[in-house]
Order: structure tokens, then C-alpha cells, then sequence
């Protein structure tokens, strides 16, 4: 696989200061979109700000890629306003943004090579030649595609197309880059490999770049800030941290990472499950929160803790072992993730099937959600 300059971006200072003190690239206000009978877009208020790398995230149908659409006015909004660096932009054609999208799809030219390729955009805008070699070779050597520059696209792998979509729709400096799932159609251990390359080009130019994907560990690696859409409404916006360890609802939590979320309710000091087990809950927890969110990596197992289970299965993932388990007296089952340090120590409980257990986990482990 051909190189990347990874030392060379970690090198070079990042274009853009940090994205939290900059104002916003992109504003949509109470925008929504319906196609016949169907709602797309509940009423939508976004910010997204100046040099962020900003994630739409969310199953299928949600409204992630009509959003992004709306954005790079390939769509145009039911109602609503669409501005970019503060300029109303919500009746203006694809064209006329300053805007650049890459599909999963690439959408490269097939009888033009790399350089070429890379070069359409000036060319149709009329840029000078001694300039479209330049900035094409420029936006060639970001991508670690700079000895490819005459190779026919029909010779590269995904990998390289995908560099290539990237540096064509870099090479025309748009305020704003729109990704709609550019990494979708490569395998996994590519995949993951663009992530770490896309993210290292976006920090060097400081452009902002908006990245529909459905893939949440994808999500998690690359933003700065992500929006979770359900149903065309938005559940929760925060940095990957905050929507993973505070999920604002029921939805948020179940569809980042892997979730136990346990039913019951507050009495008091203790939280209450169905089957009347009494666990700890935090002094600051709403009284009518109904249940509480814990991640398997905060499950402790051992022989003493708050509520029993028996092991159902234990499976080796490498780098963790899952422990899938039920609670006693209840048909509700949870999931310890557990290091090779962990599993030592607990050799002498025991955690193969049908082995019984104790539970535990911290208080500020356990996050607290309302009835929806």
C-alpha cells in the first residue's frame, strides 16, 4: 500500500485553531424536509463550527444524508435556512457554494488519469494551467498520491481512488467538505487505516468537514463533535466522549457502543430494579429517572457485589473478553468486558456457563435517563 506522510501532518502545525473557540461554518435553522407523505426532517437547528470535523450519525433513514444533501444543496429544504460562514445560502445551487462533496461511490473519471482527475474542477473554472499543476500536485502529495499523478484510475485500488476524491475535492480550498460514507465500500483494516489519514488531513488543512456515516466506532474515532439523528429529530450533540459516558436518552445510549440498561426506578438513595434487587444511584439523579445506563467495561464481577448472575457465555475477542450474563430472578441479561488482567484475577471465582457470580460497579458509572 503506498505510503502516507503521516510524520510530515504531525509535523506541520494544524491550519485551524481549536475548533471550540471559532464561530460556526455551518447554521441550519428550523429546517425540514418532507417527501410526499413522509417527514424526513422534523424541524432541524444545527451549528457546526469553523474547522470542526463533525459527524452525522444515525441508522438508516434517519435523515444523516438529507441533511448533508441540504447542506451541499443537492436537496433543497422544505423550510427553513441554510447558512454557511453566516451567508444565506438556501436558494444558492450546488455550484455556487463554496462546498465540495466525495461520495462512497468516488465518482472518478474513467478515461482521465490521476492528475486529471484531480485537475476537472479548475479546469471547468478556468484556472490557469501553470496553477492547476501546482495545486494539483499539492492536493496530490497531501493524500501520499504524488508519484501517481499520471496513473489511469482504472489502476488504482479503493484505497487510492478514495485518496483521489479526496484531493479532487480538496484542490478547490471549499470552505466546507461533505462526506457522504466515503469509506463504506473498503474493507475493514483499509478502513480503519483512511480514518487515521482522513483525520490527519483535516487537521492540516483546518477545513470543516461534515461526515454522514451509520458506523459508530467510525464516528468515535474521527469527530470532534457528533449529532445522533433518530427519525429525522436529534437526540443528542456532544463531543464522543460526553455521548458515550452521558447518553441523553435510551436511544443514544443503546446505539453507541454496547449498552446494559437497567429498568427500575428511585426510591430514595437506592435505584430499584424489576426483579427488586437495590443497587446505588447517584445523590444527583432525577427522582423519576427509570433507568440506569452501565457500560460493560464498568461491570465488575466478583464474590462480593450488589446483585447476583450466572454466566451464559464467555467469548475471547483479543484484545477483551465478554462475559454475557443474567441477573437472578430476571430474564434481564448484561455484559462485562473484561482485560487479560481482569480474567487473572478472577480465576478462582470462576466465569465459564452456568458458574454464579456478584455484580457491582461504580455510582458514577451508572448514568441515570427519565421515561422518554
Amino acid at each position: 500500500m503506498t505510503s502516507f506522510p503521516v510524520e510530515e501532518l504531525l509535523s506541520t502545525p494544524a491550519a485551524a485553531a481549536e475548533t471550540s473557540k471559532r464561530g460556526n461554518a455551518i447554521e441550519l435553522r428550523g429546517v425540514t424536509k418532507s417527501f410526499a407523505d413522509m417527514v424526513a426532517l422534523h424541524p432541524l437547528d444545527l451549528d457546526i463550527r469553523d474547522g470542526e470535523f463533525f459527524c452525522l450519525l444515525g441508522p438508516s433513514g434517519c435523515g444523516k444524508t438529507t441533511t448533508l444533501n441540504i447542506i451541499g444543496g443537492f436537496t433543497a429544504p422544505s423550510s427553513g435556512v441554510v447558512r454557511i460562514a453566516g451567508e444565506d445560502i438556501t436558494k444558492r445551487p450546488p455550484n455556487r457554494r463554496p462546498v465540495n462533496t466525495v461520495f462512497q461511490s468516488y465518482a472518478l473519471f474513467p478515461h482521465l488519469n490521476v492528475v486529471e482527475n484531480v485537475s476537472f474542477g479548475m479546469r471547468m473554472a478556468r484556472v490557469p494551467k501553470s496553477e492547476q499543476r501546482t495545486r494539483a500536485r499539492e492536493a496530490l502529495d497531501l493524500v501520499g498520491l504524488g508519484t501517481f499523478a499520471q496513473r489511469p484510475v482504472s489502476q488504482l485500488s479503493g484505497g487510492q481512488a478514495q485518496r483521489v476524491a479526496i484531493a479532487r475535492a480538496l484542490v478547490n480550498k471549499p470552505s466546507v467538505l461533505l462526506l457522504d460514507e466515503p469509506l463504506g465500500a473498503l474493507d475493514l483494516k483499509l478502513r480503519k487505516r483512511l480514518q487515521t489519514e482522513l483525520s490527519l488531513i483535516q487537521r492540516h488543512v483546518g477545513t470543516t468537514f461534515v461526515f454522514v456515516t451509520h458506523d459508530q466506532e467510525e464516528a468515535m474515532a474521527l469527530a470532534d463533535r457528533i449529532v445522533i439523528l433518530n427519525e429525522g429529530r436529534i437526540e443528542q450533540i456532544g463531543t464522543p466522549e460526553e455521548i458515550y459516558r452521558r447518553p441523553a436518552s435510551l436511544f443514544a445510549a443503546d446505539f453507541i457502543g454496547e449498552s446494559n440498561i437497567l429498568h427500575g426506578k428511585k426510591e430514595g438513595s437506592a435505584f430499584v430494579l424489576e426483579n427488586g434487587a437495590r443497587v446505588p444511584i447517584s445523590g444527583h439523579a432525577p427522582e423519576t429517572c427509570t433507568s440506569l445506563v452501565v457500560r460493560p467495561e464498568a461491570l465488575r464481577i466478583g464474590k462480593d457485589g450488589f446483585i447476583g448472575a450466572q454466566v451464559l457465555s464467555r467469548g475471547y475477542l483479543g484484545s477483551i473478553t465478554r462475559i454475557v450474563l443474567q441477573l437472578e430472578n430476571s430474564e434481564m441479561q448484561v455484559v462485562s468486558s473484561l482485560n487479560d488482567g481482569d480474567i487473572e484475577h478472577l480465576a478462582e471465582i470462576g466465569l465459564e456457563a452456568g458458574d454464579f457470580v456478584k455484580l457491582s460497579w461504580s455510582t458514577e458509572a451508572a448514568h441515570p435517563l427519565e421515561a422518554p
